[in-house]
């Protein structure tokens, strides 16, 4: 299904969907771009750059209470409850390579043997509304990683910016039943012009990298410590790559103890800090940096292709790179593993 709408009914639809759905939308303040949960007045920040944080935390929170356990007497049996998200979410104004970064949870957290009730819940009842960009940044390289500024996949509806609104078309019934709100109208030839600005947008991208041989390239530098200490000079080990990161998804699982009441909480992880693999013990089987950070690359562009069909885990947004306080850049540490020659 193909409609238009206004960038003046969009907000609308933002503030309709508010009433009944967690709205999740791009919002300008402090000096940066972030999603957080639209309420009618607010204004959206659609264009101006890309949000700091990706809208990962609409299907897998930053923070969230896996249980609650009661208990009355230390004779009787705790009371434990599971606490399974609950409602429905929309993410408005998410870029595609935001809203695909859950396709990569999904082999992960869904599973013949193993499935994560929490994910699989949020996603089930979030409907991502994309908006395909029509100027990649420097720090852009969605094209490489088999996807592109305008990829539907991931969306439910994908919208693109055409005059004084949006192109909108419907990738799943989900996003089918969004369009049916009076609030579209036809979209007449305008597709052809949003066909039109996403061809552009793609073109503006350059030419792709090729990341076929990094799987293997990267796995033929596992052992060379001075190359991933080379490569992780400049690291602080502030983890920010990995919190912006749309398709990271470790996690860490405390027990808040209140005494008669606890909860069991599930938080993001950072592979890059210290304590991540830090045992009891007191051994680390990843002490330094170097270490760290290739298991981080390797993660993205070698152990998971291998593993789930070649597909990278890694959507390339670029949030790591703009990020970084140090100026690392991912795109060079694969591209400096695949022309190593001994």
């Amino acid at each position: 299904m193909e409609r238009f709408i206004t960038k003046e009914n969009l907000i609308r639809l933002a503030e309709e969907l508010s009433a009944t759905c967690r709205v999740l939308a791009p919002v300008a303040g402090c000096g940066t771009v972030t999603f957080r949960r639209f309420l009618p007045g607010m204004v959206l920040d659609l264009h101006s750059r890309m949000a700091a944080v990706s809208p990962k935390a609409a299907t897998f929170p930053q923070t969230e209470t896996l249980l609650t356990v009661k208990r009355e007497i230390p004779e009787k049996k705790p009371e434990i409850t599971e606490t399974l998200p609950e409602g429905k979410s929309v993410v408005i104004g998410c870029r595609p390579c935001g809203a695909r970064g859950k396709l990569i949870f999904n082999p992960v957290y869904e599973t013949d043997k193993t499935k994560d009730p929490y994910y699989i819940t949020r996603r089930d009842n979030t409907v991502f509304i994309s908006l395909a960009c029509d100027r990649p940044e420097t720090t852009c390289f969605c094209h490489s990683v088999g996807s592109g500024p305008a990829d539907p996949d991931g969306s439910d509806v994908l919208l693109t910016l055409v005059g004084e609104g949006y192109v909108a078309r419907s990738v799943t019934p989900a996003g089918e039943d969004v369009l049916k709100s009076a609030l579209f109208t036809d979209a007449g030839d305008k597709g052809k012009e949003a066909d039109a600005k996403n061809a552009k947008a793609r073109e503006m991208m350059g030419e792709a990298h090729d990341y076929v041989s990094a799987p293997a390239k990267l796995l033929a530098r596992f052992d060379d410590m001075d190359f991933w200490a080379a490569q992780s000079a400049k690291c602080i080990s502030c983890g920010a790559c990995t919190y912006m990161c749309p398709t990271c998804y470790c996690f860490n699982i405390t027990d808040d103890d209140l005494g008669l009441e606890s909860r069991r909480i599930r938080s993001w992880d950072n592979c890059m800090s210290h304590t991540f693999t830090l045992e009891g013990s007191g051994h680390n089987p990843r002490p330094t940096k170097a270490h760290r950070l290739k298991n981080r690359v390797g993660h993205k562009f070698s152990y998971y292709p291998d593993l789930h069909g070649g597909v990278m885990a890694c959507c390339g947004c670029g949030r790591c790179i703009k990020q970084c306080p140090a100026g690392i850049d991912i795109r060079q540490i694969v591209k400096a593993a695949q022309e190593y020659s001994e």
